[in-house]
């Protein structure tokens, strides 16, 4: 079974997907393990890897020392061509599709393709779009990129209609770190009917209620990354977990 199918797998038995991101520069690898050993523990469904800027050399060895600590999928979500590594079980192949940087339509793209081959790391390809959160994030400032409006769904809904017909596996909708604001419920709904892929909703989830909005518009796995570097209660997680779980459970996923 691919690591892809794994995920489809969870989402279908639980409804939703609860994926926890770990970001590399936050924590040297031993923590960072034990962060995903507690995220495991509590619920998450995967694990994701990745930092729109990376300022530190431990990338590899963060996904190695996660991937021996965790039995669920570990997934790259990459911000550059400097993170792969074939300790992890797949990557998602990330074409930021909300903006018109060429390098991270395609560019980024043809430089990874022969290590994630070479190293034989499943890829994912997802396309991503940036929604407006009220606020400047790091990957709207790296990617040089413009969010999509907040009150504007049907640009959200064109732009996945065209990841969809270009082959696309998965549709990411992002607030981005440290959102002010997650993705509205609206643009995720609409979305949700207009295409076919699975949805997944990250930027802005910083507890139950809001988790459980995202999965209940429609959305096929939540990430929550920021809120849980900014608290040590384990019990965040728990209840994060449960709210995906639980109302996903009484909805149908595409």
């Amino acid at each position: 079974m691919t690591t892809f199918q794994r995920l489809l797998q969870a989402r279908r038995e639980r409804g939703a997907g609860f994926w926890v991101l770990i970001d590399p520069d936050r924590h040297i690898p031993h923590e960072a393990a034990k962060r995903a050993e507690a995220a495991e523990r509590a619920g998450a469904d995967a694990i994701l890897v990745g930092s729109s800027l990376l300022v530190t050399d431990r990338f590899a060895q963060t996904v190695s020392e996660i991937k021996r600590a965790a039995s669920v999928p570990v997934v790259i979500f990459p911000g550059s061509t400097a993170q792969i590594s074939g300790d992890a079980d797949a990557i998602l192949f990330l074409s930021l599709i909300s903006g018109r940087n060429p390098e991270l339509l395609i560019g980024q793209h043809v430089r990874a393709a022969p290590a994630i081959k070479s190293l034989g790391l499943e890829p994912i390809p997802t396309g991503y779009m940036l929604v407006e959160s009220g606020t400047l994030t790091t990957i709207e400032y790296i990617s040089d990129t413009k969010p999509i409006p907040r009150k504007k769904p049907e640009i959200a809904m064109a732009h996945a209609l065209a990841a969809e017909y270009l082959g696309m596996r998965m549709i990411y909708l992002d607030a981005g770190s440290g959102a002010c604001e997650p993705v509205p419920t609206e643009m995720i709904s609409a979305c949700h009917g207009y295409i076919s892929l699975p949805i997944i909703v990250g930027g802005g989830i910083r507890n139950g209620p809001l988790a459980e909005a995202a999965v209940g518009a429609g959305a096929s796995f939540v990430v929550v990354g920021n809120a849980l570097e900014r608290s040590s209660d384990i019990s965040l997680l728990s209840e994060l977990a449960a709210a995906v779980h639980g109302v996903s459970s009484m909805k149908t996923s595409p």
